[in-house]
C-alpha cells in the first residue's frame, strides 16, 4: 500500500477512531451534519442489525506515516440479499478518504479482497449494511444541506470510485418541491375529488397508538406495490414493526397518511420532519440531554420547517385510479390549513429503475430533481460484462423464486 497503512477496527477506541475521523474531511464545510454516533455504531453492533444472523462485517482504517487517519471503509455481506444478484454481491461502505487515488484504492482493494474471500463476486458502494433508506450511494449532484440519514461527501468521491473501475449501477434521485399549492394538473384534482365523494374510500392520518395495525398495514401495501416485481423482496411483519417503532417518535402524525378502499389499506405517504436542521450543533453526540433537545426542538419549538417524503406507494390493483392524487391532494390541504409550518418537501431515494415512480414525484407531487447519489457496482471478474440495475417493470411469473 506504499506510504499508507491499513487497521482493522477491533477495539472500542479503534471503533470510535472510525466515526471520528470524518470530522477532518469535512472540517469547514457548511453543509455537512456530523451523523449522530448510535445511528452508525448500531450497524455495526450484531446484537442490534439483524442481517449479523446471515452475514457478516469487518471495518479498517487508512493511516499514513505519520499515523494520521486519512480513510476509512467498512465491507459486508448477508447471504440471503447476495443471493439475489446476478452474482453474488456485498458491499463497501461508510467510505471516507483523502484526495488521494492511491489511498482510495487502498481502502477498496481491502474490500474487494475481503469480499472475494467469501465468496463474493461483486461489491455495491457506497452502501449501507442494513436498509436502503439510510446511507445509500454517493452524492454526485447537489451538494446541499444532506436529509437525515443520507450520505453526504465531497465531490471528488465520485471520481475515487470510477477511477477505480466502479460503474454507475443506479442512480438516486431526490425531489425537491417547494409549498406551492393547486401544482398539479386539473385532472388530477378531478380525479381525487371523486374519490373524496365515494364512501369506499377514506384519507387519513395514521393513529401512532395502534404500531401493529400501522405495521400490517404498510406491510400489505409495500408488497402489493413493489414485491410482485423481479428481486424485490416482500416484506415480513417484523420489519415493519421495526420501522413503525423507529418512526413513532419522530413522525408528525398530521403529515401521515394512509388511504383505504373500505377496511383495506391501498396506499401509503410516509413524510417527517428533517432531523438534520435539529441536530446540527450535536456533534453526533446523542445522550439523554441531547435526546431531550431533540424532541424539545422537534414537538415543542417544532423547528423544523422541512418535510422529508421516506416513502409513497400504492397497492398494485388500485394504481392509477387516482389514489396518489388522493393523497397528495390531502397534504395540499393540510398545507392550506396551517401555511408556513413547512417550507418544502424533499422526496428522497427514487431510483431510476423505478420509471413509475419518477413520474409520480414530477407528474402528481410535482417536484423538481435536485440531487443525485450513485450505487456504483464493482465486479470482481473484469472481464464480465456490465450490466445496470433492471427496471422495475417485469412482475414475477408464478414460478420465480
Amino acid at each position: 500500500m506504499g506510504k499508507y497503512r491499513l487497521r482493522e477496527v477491533k477495539t472500542a477506541a479503534e471503533a470510535k477512531e472510525f466515526i471520528r475521523m470524518a470530522v477532518r474531511i469535512y472540517d469547514g464545510d457548511p453543509m455537512w451534519v456530523q451523523p449522530l454516533d448510535p445511528d452508525i455504531e448500531n450497524i455495526f453492533d450484531p446484537r442490534k442489525n439483524p442481517l449479523f444472523q446471515d452475514g457478516e462485517a469487518i471495518r479498517w482504517t487508512l493511516h499514513d506515516d505519520s499515523g494520521r487517519t486519512v480513510g476509512r471503509i467498512a465491507a459486508f455481506y448477508n447471504r440471503e440479499l447476495s443471493a439475489n444478484e446476478p452474482q453474488p454481491t456485498g458491499g463497501c461502505g461508510f467510505f471516507e478518504c483523502i484526495d488521494d487515488q492511491s489511498a482510495a484504492d487502498a481502502l477498496f482493494d481491502a474490500a474487494r479482497d475481503w469480499l472475494a474471500a467469501r465468496g463474493l463476486e461483486a461489491m455495491d458502494g457506497s452502501i449501507n449494511f442494513g436498509d436502503r433508506m439510510q446511507w445509500w450511494g454517493v452524492l454526485v449532484e447537489g451538494f446541499t444541506l444532506p436529509l437525515y440519514g443520507m450520505n453526504y461527501n465531497p465531490p471528488y468521491y465520485g471520481r475515487l470510485f470510477e477511477t477505480y473501475g466502479f460503474r454507475n449501477y443506479f442512480n438516486q434521485h431526490t425531489y425537491l418541491r417547494k409549498m406551492i399549492l393547486h401544482a398539479m394538473p386539473e385532472a388530477l384534482y378531478q380525479k381525487a375529488e371523486r374519490l373524496f365523494a365515494n364512501p369506499d374510500y377514506r384519507f387519513e392520518h395514521v393513529d401512532m397508538s395502534d404500531k401493529k395495525k400501522v405495521a400490517r398495514d404498510l406491510m400489505a401495501v409495500y408488497n402489493s406495490g413493489w414485491a410482485t416485481f423481479s428481486g424485490v423482496k416482500p416484506m415480513e411483519f417484523e420489519h415493519a414493526l421495526q420501522m413503525v417503532n423507529t418512526l413513532a417518535p419522530v413522525v408528525d402524525p398530521e403529515v401521515l397518511y394512509f388511504a383505504f378502499h373500505k377496511e383495506q389499506a391501498i396506499g401509503f405517504f410516509v413524510m417527517i420532519p428533517d432531523l438534520n436542521l435539529l441536530i446540527r450543533d450535536f456533534r453526533g453526540r446523542f445522550d439523554l440531554w441531547h435526546k431531550l433537545k431533540l424532541l424539545w426542538r422537534l414537538k415543542v419549538r417544532k423547528q423544523s420547517d422541512r418535510l422529508f417524503g421516506l416513502v409513497f406507494g400504492v397497492a398494485a390493483e388500485f394504481q392509477g385510479r387516482g389514489v396518489e392524487a388522493g393523497m397528495i391532494r390531502r397534504f395540499e390541504q393540510y398545507v392550506e390549513r396551517h401555511p408556513g409550518r413547512y417550507n418544502s418537501l424533499e422526496i428522497a431515494w427514487i431510483g431510476d429503475f423505478n420509471p413509475l415512480m419518477m413520474r409520480v414525484a414530477e407528474s402528481y407531487v410535482r417536484a423538481e430533481k435536485y440531487k443525485r447519489h450513485v450505487t456504483y457496482r464493482y465486479l470482481f471478474d473484469r472481464d464480465k460484462p456490465f450490466e445496470r440495475a433492471p427496471k422495475l417493470g417485469r412482475a414475477k411469473k408464478p414460478t420465480d423464486e
